[in-house]
């Protein structure tokens, strides 16, 4: 359930940056669905890899150069899925900030099994 969220939360997260970063577009929901597999499956596999790798240069940069990374794991996404288009290394970047942030308000709100937490507030 956890990973099938996951790709759900990165299909809708594609599309979000795609209508507000201008370097990115869609061709329909379709290349949506696949990119958002894919980045799932690129995620699990691939990232940590490259966590590991670049882990010296990411204390150095305090964390930051993570963002470089999910920048160009959506980059390599881009260039393996038909119909989703990443123009260049900014736009990489802008849109990995958005779909970091979005799957962050996920992860706050929904739990790995896939219920909703909800925030009460006790007096």
């Amino acid at each position: 359930m956890g990973f099938f969220l996951r790709v759900v939360v990165n299909v809708l997260a594609i599309i979000l940056a795609a209508s507000l970063v201008s370097g990115i577009r869609l061709d329909g929901v379709l290349p949506a669905i696949a990119a958002g597999l894919l980045l799932g499956l690129v995620n699990a596999v691939v990232r940590p890899v490259l966590l590991i790798l670049t882990l010296p240069i990411t204390l150095v940069t305090l964390g930051l150069f993570i963002l470089v990374l999910n920048g160009l794991c959506l980059w390599l996404v881009a260039s393996l899925v038909r119909g989703f288009h990443v123009d260049g290394f900014w736009a990489a970047i802008l849109g990995a900030l958005v779909v970091s942030i979005a799957s962050w308000i996920v992860t706050i709100l929904v739990s790995d099994s896939g219920k909703v937490i909800l925030i009460t507030r006790r007096h």
